[in-house]
This record gives C-alpha cells, sequence and structure tokens, in this order.
C-alpha cells in the first residue's frame, strides 16, 4: 500500500473526502512554504488553522525546543511543581496584558482551555447558565461542543450541557437574555469558523455592561484570533473592552501544543479550594512546549508581526479582486475570501491547491475560502499566492 493508503486505513479520518481529496505528503515545513515528498513547493494560506503565526520551524522555536528538551521535559502536573519554563513565559505573557489578566493556567489546547473556563465561571458565580452565540466555534469537547452555535455538529452527541442560551451574534437586544442566573457569556471578538465576521464595537461595549450589570463573567476566545492575528495582539484591544477571562492557543506555542486559560489571581484562586485541584492535568504547561511559545512571542513582539498582519490585510484588499468575489472580510492576517456558492469555492480551493497554494474553507461558511497565512509571509510570497488566486478564478 502506499502512504495515502495507510493513511485512509490507519489514522481516524473525520472527512469522506479529506481535503477534497488531494493527496498531500508533507516532508518538510519552513517559513511560509510547505514541500512535498516530490519537491512540489506550496504557499501555506492558513498555518495549519491560524497556528504557524512565526512561520513554520522557526529557527529560534526550533532552538529553544532543542535546549529545554535536553534539561527536562515533562515533571509533574501543572501548579505542583516550579517550573521555570512556565514562570517565565506565564510572566512574559501576562506583562503584554490588562492587570486583570495576570494568572495563567496551561493546557494543552483551545477545547481544554474553554473546558477549564467553562468550570472555572461556575465555581466563582455558583450559578450554572452559560451564554454563547450563533455560529461560535469553541471546541469539539463535551463542553466546548456544547457552547458551539451551530446545531448540525452538535445533534449526534446529546445530550449536553444543560442551561446554555445561545443568542444572536451583534444583535444588541439579544443581550437582555442574560441575567443574575448566568455564570458567564463566551465570545469570539471575531468569529473565526462563521467566516471572520467581527463584533460591532457598541454590542461589544453594552455586553461589558450587561456583564458587570449582573456580575457575569465575560470569557473572550481569542484561541484563533491571539497572538497578532488580527493586528494587535489580542483582537480585544481593537474593542478597548477587556474580559474577566482570556482563552488562547493556536498560535500561543510556534507549532507546539499548548493553550490556557488567563484571568485574575482572585478569580483563579478558586480552583486551588473546595475542591482542591478544582482542575487538573498531565501535560499543560509541558517545558518544552512552554520554552517554544516563550520563543514564538519573543518573535512576535520583537519583530513586531502585528504590524505585519495589517500589511498582509492591506495587500489582499488592494490585489485580491474579481468578479466571482461577492464579499472579502478580512481583519489583520483573517481573512474570508467568500464567493456565495458552496460549489464554487470548493472548486477555487482544489484548483488552488493543485496550483501550489494551500487553503479551506470555514466551518459554518462554506461559501468562503480561509486566507490566514503565517505573518511572517514575505509580500513576495504573498502577492504570488494572490496572484495564483486570481488566475484560478480567471480558468472557472
Amino acid at each position: 500500500m502506499n502512504q495515502r493508503e495507510l493513511f485512509l486505513r490507519h489514522v481516524a479520518q473525520t472527512s469522506d473526502t479529506p481535503l477534497l481529496g488531494i493527496d498531500m505528503n508533507i516532508t518538510t515545513a519552513s517559513g511560509s512554504k510547505l514541500t512535498d515528498v516530490n519537491g512540489k513547493e506550496y504557499i501555506d494560506l492558513i498555518s495549519g488553522i491560524s497556528v504557524s503565526n512565526v512561520g513554520h520551524c522557526h529557527p529560534e522555536v526550533v532552538a529553544a525546543i532543542n535546549e529545554q528538551s535536553q534539561k527536562f521535559m515533562h515533571l509533574m502536573v501543572f501548579g505542583e511543581y516550579n517550573q521555570s519554563p512556565q514562570v517565565k513565559y506565564a510572566e512574559a505573557l501576562t506583562s503584554l496584558l490588562p492587570k486583570n489578566l495576570d494568572s495563567v493556567y496551561f493546557t494543552t489546547g483551545g477545547s481544554e482551555a474553554v473546558e477549564g473556563a467553562l468550570k472555572l465561571a461556575k465555581r466563582v458565580t455558583g450559578r450554572s447558565e452559560i451564554v454563547s452565540f450563533k455560529k461560535a466555534y469553541h471546541g469539539s469537547t463535551h463542553g466546548a461542543l456544547s457552547v458551539m452555535g451551530d446545531e448540525y455538529f452538535k445533534n449526534s452527541f446529546r445530550p449536553l450541557l444543560p442551561g446554555i442560551k445561545i443568542l444572536e451574534y451583534n444583535k444588541i437586544e439579544e443581550l437582555e437574555n442574560i441575567s443574575s442566573h448566568t455564570a458567564a457569556v463566551i465570545i469570539e471578538p471575531i468569529q473565526g469558523e462563521a467566516g471572520v465576521r467581527a463584533a460591532d464595537k457598541k454590542f461589544m461595549d453594552l455586553l461589558r455592561k450587561k456583564c458587570d450589570e449582573h456580575c457575569v463573567l465575560l470569557i473572550f476566545d481569542e484561541i484563533q484570533t491571539g497572538f497578532g492575528r488580527t493586528g494587535t495582539l489580542f483582537a480585544f484591544e481593537q474593542y478597548h473592552v477587556v474580559p474577566d477571562i482570556l482563552l488562547v492557543a493556536k498560535g500561543m506555542g510556534g507549532g507546539l501544543p499548548i493553550g490556557a486559560f488567563i484571568s485574575s489571581q482572585r478569580i483563579m484562586s478558586c480552583l486551588s479550594n473546595d475542591p482542591v485541584l478544582g482542575h487538573i492535568n498531565t501535560f499543560g504547561g509541558n517545558a518544552v512546549c512552554v520554552a517554544a511559545a516563550q520563543a514564538a512571542l519573543e518573535v512576535i513582539v520583537r519583530e513586531n508581526l502585528t504590524a505585519k498582519a495589517n500589511r498582509i490585510e492591506i495587500l489582499v484588499k488592494e490585489n485580491l479582486k474579481h468578479r466571482h468575489i461577492s464579499e472579502l472580510r478580512i481583519h489583520g492576517a483573517l481573512g474570508a475570501i467568500d464567493f456565495g456558492s458552496e460549489e464554487l469555492n470548493f472548486k477555487v480551493i482544489k484548483a488552488c491547491i493543485e496550483n501550489g497554494v494551500i487553503s479551506d474553507w470555514f466551518l459554518f461558511c462554506s461559501t468562503a475560502m480561509r486566507i490566514a497565512p503565517p505573518l511572517v509571509i514575505t509580500e513576495e510570497e504573498l502577492l504570488f499566492a494572490i496572484q495564483k488566486i486570481n488566475k484560478v478564478l480567471d480558468l472557472i
């Protein structure tokens, strides 16, 4: 059997036609380029779904991984040993956040960060109701799935968490559903899998006010939008609204699996009593992953990758214009090219991949093609990719 046949037989599949049936066997990746077994190069416009913000195999991230792996990799569950990589990174990360976000709980990824935050909100408030929004994606574990804003992906796994209210995104009147029974509201400042749809400033202001009015914790899911992706280090900075709990992952680890939920010491301390060990994991804050995250953060800040994200937005807007595009929605380096047709979108994506440009679609917006390149992509590489997309559209 060839590699594709072994892949289909032994690796659990989540689709009948993974990546539209295209056989890609990637052997190396560097910066914004992937290379397959045949030596063919691809420009990566999805970054492993907003993971490789500093590019693939960034030298500083690789060096940090190598250095830490020779000291120690795994010692003890999070919060029991004083591990210098965790301490160093938590200090560095919180120094870039508002004062009320000064305590970090490390997880292995985004879904676990969501789970921890939901538990924390219930523990702090003593309430059980959680509010989320339609077309929101927060992960696929049971708690995260419960607050997902799409029924298609949920119905086969019920019963899920009770007490979930799902509201219309950006509809101010819907905020009246938040009450003294609500433990938390979880929201993406910019909905990713809905096809890159940003919250209105007034909506976010009133949401914060409503949460304060009823002593409800406000959770911002920045798992996809964090670490420079949308043109600021975190998207909430663009709204001047600060959450009570911040969720991060994806672009955090420079390519390694890590996530976190971040809050104040006062709020987070509730997990240490009644019961003790209120939230525990085995691999959260793994030393090698944290070292990679530290290196990635240093690159993002030093090389001002937020500015590069904004430059990516400008270049895409200036150069990606075609009669087949019904709408272009983009914030920094997170964009959606909406063709208004799922059939056309899939045809374009498949043709782009065959022509050396990797993209995909959105879970809740199958009519749109994803644009989320590494923030280190060169202008030459980006313009080359855009030229390829325009050429594919000319031939459709």
